[in-house]
């Protein structure tokens, strides 16, 4: 159990500056997963899949070109907005997530969808900038809270995204009545979608050029503390210096003028640290795969391991599944906190997201017995099942859903678990506040990079199980099996971080340092 210092009065948010930063970092969400609902569709009309096996390789591929872009150029966003300030280079991640992501909505190719994902990673750095605001805006009494507003807002924007894409998504085929007649949207039938995330970042484009106050202070050169110290040539105690003046400070004198020393690469990578990261990249990889294989899986038919859902069916499993974040965040993760500390918090969360990856699969059978009696799983067919009054059909359709929904929500409290301790734990292993930003720029990196290559682990490992006959775990399950096991992994190698990192090392180096 970790002691807290509940004595000092936090510092009221500042909401003005919190809400207007809070409506730039949604825009990257719900752009992020707008498209999952429709992801495999929109691809397979493409035409450029050989088979229905193929598409989702070319899916992930379309996916994971967000993130490889954004790997190689999210550090210098953050590095020219140290030079530049925080605010010019956020309206640069903000306009060019609005002009991409229009282009994407209207791509009429593979080539060109890709094109547009690539430009919008490549413009996409606000997330670090983000970050530095919020440590600029915040004091020690409320800096943890005010971090954990960045996952509620990925969090907020995925459950928004999921449900977008889902409802909106090819509106000429899902609402004829209304759209089916507007040949735009059968030309373009992932606009819509696209177009309401587009209105977010807008939105957030509008409140960043008249709301948002630059963060960013450059300190003028001044003289070092041992100058304050010497009287002034016009006070009445000062002396001028003679032959007897020496030319050279003391030791005592010299040591305070020194610089806080640049730590090394070798300094900063203590074992605890290399630890933390290496769980980090992980447990990343494996919620990366676990988030890109689920509406491939749940779109693939039964026949090939999936639960074949259509496209409103992913978005309001989705988009339900984060009910749970609220609760979460503002409740339940901020009393486990203060109690066990983030490690635990940590720890349990993976040791909760294992048999979550282990029985979504599972759900196929369920899925397959339902499609047998009345053809197709739609969107809450509960009219058709009650009609032909298959008893033992509708007991299984009851049964998909609630175990589905039961299964995801576990799922999404483990990685919030994870996720928010992740972000304090990088926090508290950085020895000094000097070395925040390069803690936190490790840890976006790393993360970053498990976003690149899950994709293409995850679809590797799906087309290849679902292409050949294998018996379990090398079916369909193969890549659920592969998941857990990585986050098993991560869990073991948390049990060697030790429990100093639940307090905020950088105090510490303060306290040494006065």
């Amino acid at each position: 159990m970790v002691e807290t210092n509940d004595t000092a009065r936090e510092t009221p948010l500042p909401w003005e500056k919190l809400l207007v930063l809070l409506s730039v970092r949604l825009s990257e969400p719900i752009n992020h997963t707008i498209l999952l609902p429709f992801l495999y569709k929109m691809v397979e009309g493409f035409g450029i899949a050989k088979s229905s096996k193929d598409v989702a390789f070319y899916a992930s591929l379309l996916f994971t070109s967000f993130s490889l872009c954004q790997a190689l150029t999210i550090m210098h966003w953050g590095r020219l907005s140290d030079r530049i300030g925080r605010r010019p280079v956020l309206l640069i991640g903000l306009t060019g997530n609005l002009v991409s992501f229009l282009i994407f909505g209207l791509s009429k190719s593979f080539w060109m969808a890709l094109a547009a994902r690539s430009l919008n990673g490549l413009l996409s750095g606000n997330v670090v900038v983000v970050k530095c605001v919020v440590a600029e805006i915040a004091d020690n009494t409320n800096r943890a809270r005010m971090m954990g507003f960045i996952p509620l807002m990925w969090n907020i924007g995925a459950l928004v995204g999921a449900a977008v894409g889902g409802v909106f998504a090819d509106p000429a085929h899902q609402y004829p009545a209304i759209f089916g007649n507007v040949k735009f949207f059968l030309d373009f039938p992932y606009f819509l979608p696209c177009a309401i995330g587009c209105s977010v970042t807008f939105f957030g484009l509008v409140m960043c050029i008249f709301k948002f106050e630059e963060t960013l202070v450059k300190k003028k050169p001044q003289l070092v503390a041992r100058n304050a110290a010497l009287p002034s040539a016009n006070s009445p105690s000062a002396t001028l210096p003679n032959e007897g003046t020496p030319l050279l400070a003391t030791d005592q004198e010299a040591q305070t003028v020194q610089l806080p020393k640049q730590r090394s690469m070798r300094e900063l990578l203590t074992p605890t640290v290399v630890r933390v990261m290496v769980t980090n990249i992980l447990v990343c990889l494996a919620m990366s795969m676990g988030d890109q294989m689920y509406p491939i899986f749940a779109a693939t038919s039964t026949s090939d391991g999936g639960l074949g859902f259509e496209s409103r069916n992913i978005g309001f499993s989705l988009a339900i599944s984060t009910i749970v974040v609220f609760y979460m965040q503002l409740v339940a993760y901020p009393r486990l906190e203060r109690k066990y500390g983030a490690l635990y918090c940590y720890r349990k969360g993976q040791i909760l997201m294992i048999p979550t990856y282990l029985a979504l699969p599972c759900l196929t059978l369920l899925a397959m017995n339902i499609e047998k009696t009345i053809g197709s799983i739609r969107f809450l067919n509960f009219a058709q099942l009650m009609d032909s009054w298959y008893t033992s059909t509708l007991f299984e359709y009851v049964m998909l859903w609630g175990l589905l929904v039961s299964l995801l929500l576990l799922q999404t409290a483990a990685k919030l678990l994870v996720s928010i301790s992740i972000n304090l734990l990088t926090v508290n292993i950085a020895p000094s506040k000097e070395d925040l930003g390069f803690m936190n720029g490790l840890q976006q990196m790393a993360a970053t990079a498990t976003r690149i290559i899950s994709p293409l682990i995850s679809s590797f490992l799906w087309t290849w199980s679902i292409k050949h006959s294998y018996p379990y775990p090398f079916n369909s399950h193969f890549v659920w099996v592969a998941t857990g096991t990585i986050v098993l992994i991560s869990y073991f190698q948390t049990r060697r971080i030790p429990e100093s990192v639940d307090t905020f090392a950088a105090d510490n180096d303060d306290n040494e340092a006065t």
